[in-house]
């Protein structure tokens, strides 16, 4: 596979301390793999370091968003960057470590069968380190009420670390996906699966970070439950998110 066919997208907010130690870890798994950094603007200058670090290291390149509008704005951002060029596999990643490099093969050894392939923390038990007891039940039971409601066919719904074939991201209309925070990975597993993409699980261990604060809020739990439903009733009226050149 030609690694220069693959782009691996980091959304970052104020993750200058993690950020230029996890570009050289995956640089050193796939060298010759592209890595675009969407910035929503950081104020501890997290886009200047990726700058400073694509001086030495190829295939590193930063997208400046002017405000920070959440999670799904800007991985739609740089998924609009990655489909004006050849990519051929498009990767989501967090910038903090609790998505290891080390399982970025595995996902394109996948790819040769599967559409959406997503890094799951609860296909083989709970493979999740250092979180809160509370935050761990929140996470696994809000993962199991949106299975249930929306009938995706994968236990690991909300999970961030997954790499999609191009046809997947070029069927979407990226203006019906509503959601900013972490249901966006909802609705983006669910219309993949309704286009009748195949979606495939592989179990990764997830390690909370040791650098920088979480991005997770009530707010965005509340967001995530309103929204099964919305794609649960939208389902029952035939409404998706398919741009109509894809599958």
């Amino acid at each position: 596979m030609n690694n220069e066919n693959i782009l691996i997208i980091i959304p970052t907010y104020n993750e200058r301390e993690n950020i230029v130690l996890i570009i050289p870890e995956i640089k050193r798994v796939l060298p010759g793999a592209h890595v675009l950094v969407v910035d929503d603007s950081s104020p501890d200058g997290t886009s200047e370091a990726v700058k400073q670090l694509s001086i030495d290291i190829e295939g590193i390149f930063v997208l400046d968003r002017a405000v920070k509008e959440g999670l799904g704005k800007a991985y739609i951002s740089g998924f609009k960057w990655a489909l004006e060029r050849r990519y051929e596999f498009i990767f989501e990643m967090d910038a903090d470590f609790s998505h290891d490099p080390k399982y970025l093969p595995k996902f394109l050894e996948m790819a040769a069968q599967s559409d959406l392939i997503i890094g799951s923390r609860y296909i083989c038990g709970v493979n999740v380190v250092n979180w809160p007891m509370r935050r761990l039940l929140l996470s696994y039971f809000a993962n199991y009420f949106a299975r249930v409601v929306t009938g995706l066919p994968i236990t690991d719904c909300t999970g961030g670390f997954k790499c999609f074939r191009r046809e997947v991201l070029a069927s979407l209309d990226f203006n019906n996906i509503a959601s900013s925070g972490y249901s966006f990975q909802i609705e983006l597993n669910f219309f993949a699966w309704k286009m009748g993409f195949r979606l495939k699980e592989i179990p990764i261990v997830f390690t909370d970070r040791q650098r920088g604060e979480s991005k997770m809020s009530a707010k965005i739990i509340r967001e995530a439950l309103f929204l099964v439903w919305k794609l649960r009733m939208g389902s029952m009226f035939k409404k998706t998110a398919v741009r109509g050149s894809g599958r």
